[in-house]
C-alpha cells in the first residue's frame, strides 16, 4: 500500500507537469494567433504602376531610401540544390541595373554551389515600414570579374580580409580557427593591395517575374505582378 502510494506521488506530480507544458503551449499558440496589423498606408493601381517592374521598382526603392528603413537592401534569396531541396537566407543588394539586381559572395558557399546546380532564384524584399513587398524570381549568373574587383575594393579593409579568411558554410572546428585565419591574413596583406579572392564575386538575378505587393485593409491587398513574355513585359492584377 505505502508502494502505491510512493508511485502515486510520483506519478501526481508529473501529471501536472504535462498539464502545464499543454497550458502553456496552448497560451502561446494564441498569443501568436493574436498578432495582426490592418495596412492602411497606401494603393496600388496598374494604372499608376510603371511599364517595366524595374522603373517600379526604383519608384518603390527611393520610397524606401527616404523612410528610415534598417537595413533597407536586405532581401531574402532562395535557391534549389541538385536534390530540389530549398534553402533561404538574407543577402544585401548592393545594385540593380534594368537588367537585374546584383549582390556578392562566396562562390563556394552554400548558395553558390545551389545556383551553379539550379540557376532559378526568388528574392522578397519586405518594407513593413511601407506595408510593401516585392517578390522577384528570376535566373542568376555571374557578373564579371573587373565588375567583382571594383566592388570588392570599395569594401572595408576588414571584409576584404574576411572574404579569404573564412570558408563560407564549411564545417570549422572552433571560433579560435575563424580568428586566427583572419589575424593571418591580416598580417600577410598589411601593407598591400588585398587582391580579389577568385572563390569571391558578384551574381546578377534576370527577373522573369516581379510583383509588388501593397497590403491593404481588410487583408484585400494590391498584388500587381510584372512577367517577361514574347521579349516585352506584361502586367496583371492577382487576388490577394
Amino acid at each position: 500500500s505505502s508502494g502505491t502510494n510512493s508511485i502515486t506521488a510520483r506519478v501526481t506530480p508529473l501529471n501536472k507537469s504535462i498539464k502545464n507544458i499543454h497550458s502553456i503551449h496552448s497560451f502561446m499558440q494564441k498569443d501568436i494567433a493574436s498578432i495582426r496589423r490592418d495596412y492602411q498606408m497606401a494603393s496600388l493601381d496598374e494604372a499608376a504602376s510603371a511599364a517595366s517592374p524595374m522603373d517600379q521598382f526604383t519608384h518603390w526603392w527611393e520610397d524606401a531610401t527616404t523612410s528610415n528603413i534598417d537595413e533597407v537592401n536586405a532581401f531574402v534569396l532562395s535557391t534549389v540544390d541538385a536534390n530540389r531541396a530549398p534553402a533561404s537566407r538574407v543577402v544585401l543588394l548592393k545594385g540593380y541595373t534594368p537588367e537585374g539586381f546584383i549582390f556578392f559572395t562566396n562562390y563556394d558557399s552554400d548558395k553558390g554551389k545551389e545556383v551553379a546546380a539550379n540557376p532559378n532564384v526568388a528574392m522578397n524584399f519586405f518594407w513593413k515600414e511601407l506595408e510593401r513587398q516585392v517578390r522577384i524570381t528570376g535566373t542568376i549568373k555571374k557578373i564579371s570579374a573587373e565588375e567583382s574587383a571594383e566592388y570588392f575594393h570599395s569594401r572595408p579593409l576588414g571584409s576584404q580580409v574576411g572574404a579569404w579568411s573564412s570558408p563560407q558554410s564549411q564545417v570549422i572546428p572552433n571560433r579560435e580557427f575563424l580568428e586566427k585565419s583572419f589575424a593571418e591574413n591580416t598580417e600577410k596583406y598589411k601593407e598591400g593591395i588585398v587582391p580579389l579572392p577568385s572563390h569571391w564575386g558578384g551574381y546578377i538575378v534576370h527577373p522573369t517575374q516581379v510583383e509588388f505587393w501593397q497590403g491593404r485593409s481588410s487583408r484585400l491587398h494590391d498584388r500587381i505582378r510584372y512577367s517577361f513574355e514574347n521579349h516585352q513585359w506584361t502586367k496583371v492584377r492577382l487576388a490577394p
